[in-house]
């Protein structure tokens, strides 16, 4: 910048006010006029006047010192007083720390010496104190005392002033946010006074701005006096940094007072207060998270050193060098220095803005040091920090009318996909629900490719429920439910489903009312959740124990083969994929594509019996009912509602009760609810069955009664005769007592007794065992009419009752005995060859002493069901490492027919011994799959085992021992019997040569791995499981499949109830919580409650090659076998296990078989067909063997079957003579093995 021009003796060198001709004024250019007008009476010489008039006008100007007005009373020579507001800052500083260092010192030589006086004193009052006889105290000095209150006052004043600032109160906080929010203030009025000179005159009375920050520069003084007050150390308090801020900005405003002038100075210091910003908002409870407090820190220290660095730039170049005479200044500002500074930690430099003064550039050298290692270090760490916040960390906003689910837990791109595929599936109803998921960890770019596939319907929040701030957020109160995934691949089980359990406690503590949906590993955990105060499994609580559901499903494969891979089908929601040509796989995803679906039946149904209702969905709205929500009479348990799966003829159907069906989706159920029998009895078509416009009045209890009679004996109401007059008045008469009451036909029969005592029923013995009964069977027994199936049982039960000996568990679903010791069951490879078994279980089990549990007993349970009588039990036989089965035989030892041999299945010697070829079912489990990380070697001993058994030869002269094989017939056919044969559980050739034939189920835990299991399938190793021939055979199951119970149970909480009644035997929550106690099955007396448990359904397979059904095995329709089989034997069929290639004619056809499910009505049956069925527990197989009369079938030979073929051993008719109970009892103790 030039300098100004010369005084009046235009001497060049002259520099400020201060010329060789005169005194006066030296401008900037850039200073208006009406800022430089002088008073004419204040100029001392009309000389004077003349030359600062000229000074003034001077158009080359351009290096003002201070600009006065009129009103100021400022020093007309314009003579800097920068120097006074920097020794006020310097006095107040250097003073305050010699007083320190003075005070300090004093103290130190008063103690020094005090010290020294104080050794003399305490041996004198030694010696005085000796000297006295009584032994008295000397009084404390005066002086002493007064010390003493001063430091007593002197602590209370600090303690108060420490509180004051220390933000521990309310007050406290208060103020220092209230100083911290005046810092601020304070910085942006320097930053409003940096547009204005460095130095100017300005009258504090008319100043508005330098009024407030006078105003809080009191207020900074006074907070000022609290912090000396209140800090320990004071020399170490008056070198900290605030105080050195308060010293360079608080002085210099009263100084600008007493001179009425303005210097900036040092008040840019003020930005160093930003440093306290991350504090202030800790104090206000904004700031929790240790990155928001490392990221705020951060962006703090360096904005705050970047705007004090500016601040410093701003004044020496705006000022100039004091050795130049502040002539090398340049016209800047604050944010143009704001802007050099930047440029300059950059190391950008563009050089359009630079410094020009020493000091201006002696303090860029050492600026750009420190500023560069700054910018280097922390820019790179705030963007980390900004790019590493929670991308998901918003809060769940619900929307009205809509409800949304929380899913937590095992979050990955594998089980949320296939969470979504059958939550979200096509063949549900509208799925109004929003899901939310909540997981500590963000998703992965797959994870968050598919949240953003279903980004209508789902969102993404990353926190934990284990924090209740994060329960919050997903608003967990309003929401519908709380569903709970787990690992199932995990190492540790146990540790998996104790991390579940602490987040049902967490979510239960924040909100009990929820309904939470959790995944459990172990069985034996599930007695954890019920220790919670919450749980409630009435509310809708459910645990879905995958150990328990897969061990169950490959159960009921041992009792029927296939039937894992129906019911999981059943229960997974599938799209149909049609196919043209005419192969397995056709008529295999037909079946696929069924599901389960529950709806309210029709009051057109009301009145009707189970069976007559079963077969009129099927026939008419092409609908499969298997079950049914009963709502007993009885009020000691009306509360409580049970699902009956195909509970029987005697069983009628009541005012809204929810069915059970099996359709390809939920429209087609719809059927049920709509179908009305005025308008829709002359509908062929069942998709024209829709919403009618009748009022559907309810009808009278005669009507219901005289209905559901008129069904069955298949005759109409005009001519049926089944209700007398008088039984007509009787009903009337209560009708009009107890009008509109929804009773059922079989709760009449206990109001009103006179039905069964004085009216005969017109209905002959044949016709009864038509219409499902048999022969002294309870069920069609004209004399008992039983009003709760679950209550009373048959009166063979009864008369078997014996009170001193326990069969039974406490509850009569299981079989039971009394603990056995292991070493007792442990057979030897020698005893276990001589023992010859046949239509036993084998069980090869992989695992050692450290392998996680599987829980065996959720195996043994269901092929101990008390529906079994016992000469019908398998023998079940473990062959494995006893280090592991004595692990497990604490849950064991209370099953009878159980047996170990030590060994290895992968030991061709050890399956030999144990008749592996005569067994019914090999299954093949490892505990030690979740130990390996290469997921391609998880089920690598299962594989080996399987192939091993596959490539085993047999010796085909054993095979005569299959006529030991007990199988499963229907109520009243002779298992004995060569007629009646062909009905079977489980048919079995008469030898099998080799291991191909044996059946065998094989768990897997990586679905890819299914390709291994059959050499000679075709199966691409990307496709699903599902559409894999070792999956659609029944020959392989993976836990993976039970994924999809987290949405059905969502949907339908009975879907469980049912699906576990299936396959678990029949556990019940009485049952958990008696395990959970003992950890055992308790042993009980058999009673007549007891017994009555017995008489429920359970699943077998019938054969067509012979017996009652064989003339509809060959070219016959399913259709027909469907209502000859509910109507005789009140069987309910709902699938077939057919031969692979039965389509084809091959010489040599495949001994594979697949599973079809609810097949239709018109489809065409082969002989080699094996039925899917719900049988009736058979009262009178532990007593009697006769056979039906109509099913006695004479077989003089039977041709050889092709291997391929489940044919039935040829032997001559004998004649079924009745056996006296004796011989009976003698008979089964000789078919048990003990």
């Amino acid at each position: 910048m030039a300098n100004g021009g010369d005084g009046s003796g235009g001497d060049s060198s002259s520099s400020g006010g201060d010329g060789s001709g005169g005194s006066g004024l030296r401008m900037s250019s850039n200073i208006h006029a009406n800022h430089l007008s002088l008073d004419a009476s204040s100029s001392s010489s009309s000389s004077s006047s003349s030359s600062s008039s000229s000074s003034v006008h001077e158009p080359k100007m351009d290096a003002l010192i201070i600009p006065v007005t009129m009103e100021v009373p400022c020093d007309s020579r314009g003579q800097r007083m920068w120097w006074a507001f920097l020794a006020s800052s310097m006095v107040t500083f250097f003073g305050g720390l010699f007083i320190i260092l003075l005070w300090r010192t004093l103290k130190y030589l008063w103690t020094v010496c005090c010290h020294c006086g104080g050794k003399t004193k305490e041996a004198q009052k030694i010696n005085n104190g000796s000297s006295q006889a009584d032994g008295t105290l000397k009084p404390v000095d005066e002086k002493e005392e007064a010390v003493a209150a001063e430091v007593g006052w002197m602590t209370s004043v600090k303690d108060w002033a420490g509180v004051m600032i220390s933000a521990q109160t309310l007050t406290g906080r208060v103020l220092v946010v209230l100083v911290f929010a005046l810092s601020i203030g304070a910085l942006v009025i320097y930053f409003i006074d940096s547009s204005n000179p460095i130095e100017s005159c300005q009258n504090f009375y008319k100043d508005f701005t330098l009024q407030i920050d006078m105003a809080f520069n009191v207020f900074f003084l006074l907070y000022f006096g609290l912090r000396f007050i209140a800090a320990n150390d004071k020399l170490w308090f008056w070198l900290e940094v605030n105080s050195v801020v308060d010293f360079f900005t608080v002085p210099p405003v009263f100084v600008s007072v007493y001179l009425n002038r303005s210097w900036l100075g040092l008040r840019f210091l003020r930005a160093l207060r930003l440093i306290q910003f991350s504090e202030i908002l800790q104090f206000l409870n904004i700031l929790k998270t240790s990155n928001s407090i490392k990221l705020v820190n951060l962006l703090s220290i360096f904005i705050s050193t970047w705007l004090t660095a500016a601040g410093f730039i701003h004044l020496v170049e705006n000022s100039g060098d004091p050795w130049e005479n502040f002539q090398n200044n340049q016209a800047l500002t604050y944010w143009e220095c704001v802007y050099l500074l930047m440029v300059t930690m950059s190391t950008v430099g563009y050089g359009d803005v630079y410094a020009k003064t020493t000091l201006g550039r002696l303090f860029m050298v050492f600026f750009i040091l420190g500023g560069l290692a700054m910018f280097a270090s922390y820019v790179p760490e705030i963007i980390e920090l900004i790019g590493n916040r929670k991308k998901y960390g918003g809060s769940y906003s619900a929307v009205s009318g809509r409800k949304h689910i929380v899913v937590c837990g095992h979050i990955t791109l594998e089980s949320v996909s296939n969470f979504l595929k059958d939550f979200l599936h096509k063949d549900r109803d509208d799925v109004n629900v929003e899901i939310v998921f909540l997981h500590n960890i963000s998703p992965n770019l797959e994870l968050e490719a598919l949240f953003k596939r279903h980004f209508t319907q789902v969102e993404f929040y990353q926190g934990s429920v284990l924090n209740p701030h994060d329960l919050a957020r997903v608003k967990i109160e309003s929401a519908d439910a709380c569903l709970i995934l787990a690992n199932k691949y995990c190492a540790d089980p146990d540790a998996e489903d104790a991390s579940n359990i602490m987040r049902v406690i967490s979510i239960k503590n924040y909100h009990p009312k929820i309904r939470i949906i959790t995944q459990m590993l172990q069985y034996h955990n599930k007695a954890h959740l019920l220790n919670i105060p919450s749980w409630n499994w009435k509310e809708g609580d459910d645990a879905i124990c995958l150990a328990e559901l897969k061990l169950g499903f490959i159960a009921q494969s041992c009792l029927a083969q296939g039937l894992s891979t129906m019911l999981a089908n059943l229960f997974s929601m599938r799209s149909f994929i049609k196919i043209e040509e005419d192969t397995w796989q056709k008529y295999y995803l037909e079946g696929v594509s069924n599901e389960m679906y529950t709806e309210y039946l029709s009051s057109a149904f009301v009145g009707l019996s189970f069976p007559t209702v079963c077969e009129l969905c099927f026939v008419k709205l092409k609908l499969l009912m298997i079950a049914i929500e009963y709502k007993s009479a009885n009020r000691e348990s009306r509360s409580r509602k049970r699902i009956l799966i195909n509970p029987g003829n005697h069983l009628k159907i009541q005012e809204g009760t929810l069915g059970f069906f099996i359709a390809s989706d939920a429209k087609e159920v719809k059927r049920a609810f709509f179908y009305c029998k005025a308008c829709h009895d002359d509908i062929t078509d069942p998709k024209r069955i829709k919403k009618c416009g009748c009022k559907r009045p309810k009808m009278s209890i005669y009507k219901r009664m005289r209905r559901a009679c008129c069904f069955d004996c298949g005759r109409s109401e005009r001519d049926c005769s089944c209700m007398s007059g008088r039984v007509r008045g009787n009903v009337d008469t209560l009708e009009r007592a107890f009008p509109l009451s929804s009773v059922s036909v079989n709760d009449c029969s206990t109001s009103f007794p006179a039905f069964e005592d004085e009216q005969p029923s017109t209905l002959s013995p044949k016709k009864k065992q038509r219409n499902g009964g048999m022969r002294n069977s309870p069920n069609s027994s004209p004399k008992l009419m039983r009003h709760d199936p679950l209550l009373i049982p048959g009166n063979d039960q009864i008369d078997n009752m014996d009170s001193n000996v326990k069969k039974y568990d406490s509850t009569g679903m299981f079989h039971w005995c009394a603990p056995k010791e292991i070493e007792k069951v442990i057979l030897t490879r020698s005893e276990a060859a001589m023992t010859v078994l046949s239509g036993h279980v084998v069980v090869c089990i992989f695992g050692d002493v450290s392998s996680a549990l599987i829980g065996l007993r959720n195996l043994v349970m269901p092929l101990r069901a008390s529906n079994f009588h016992y000469h019908e039990l398998k023998h079940i036989v473990f062959v494995g490492s006893i280090e592991y089965l004595k692990r497990e035989w604490e849950t064991l030892h209370n099953f009878p027919k159980v047996s170990i041999l030590p060994g290895t299945p992968l030991s061709r010697a050890d399956l030999r011994a144990v008749n592996i070829n005569l067994c019914d079912m090999c299954v093949i489990l490892s505990a030690n799959q979740n130990n390996i990380d290469d997921t391609s070697l998880q089920d690598k001993e299962c594989i080996l085992a399987s192939l091993n058994i596959k490539s085993m030869q047999f010796d085909d002269s054993i095979g005569v021992l299959q006529a030991n094989s007990q199988g499963f017939t229907p109520p009243g056919m002779d298992r004995s019997s060569p007629d009646n044969s062909p009905v079977h559980g489980m048919l079995r050739q008469p030898s099998i040569t080799t291991g191909v034939n044996i059946p065998i189920i094989t768990e897997l835990v990586n679905d890819t791995n299914v390709q291994f299991l059959d050499q000679d399938d075709d199966d691409d190793p990307d496709t699903e499981l599902y559409l894999t021939q070792p999956f659609a055979c029944g020959t392989a199951f993976a836990v993976s499949v039970l994924d999809s119970l987290m949405s059905a149970t969502y949907f339908n909480d009975n879907i469980l109830t049912l699906i576990r009644t299936l396959v678990t035997g029949g556990a019940t929550p009485e049952l958990e919580a008696l395990i959970a106690e003992e950890n055992a099955l308790r042993g009980g007396y058999s009673t007549p409650q007891t017994l009555a448990n017995r008489d429920r359904c359970r699943v077998a397979q019938l054969a067509l090659l012979d017996g009652p059904f064989a003339d509809l095995g060959d070219g016959g329709c399913y259709g027909d076998l469907f209502c000859k089989a509910l109507k005789t034997y009140n069987m309910l069929c709902f699938g077939i296990y057919r031969l692979r290639d039965a389509h084809l004619s091959t010489p040599s056809p495949c001994t594979k078989r697949y599973v079809i499910t609810n097949p239709p009505y018109e489809f065409e049956l082969v002989p080699t067909d094996l039925i899917f069925c719900l049988m009736q527990f058979d009262h009178n197989a532990g007593q009697s063997r006769a056979s039906l009369s109509h099913s006695s079938h004479s077989s003089q030979s039977s041709s050889k079957k092709s291997s391929s073929v489940h044919s039935i051993p040829s032997t001559a008719n004998r004649q079924n003579r009745p056996k006296s109970r004796e011989s009976r009892d003698k008979q089964k103790k000789e078919m048990v093995y003990r």
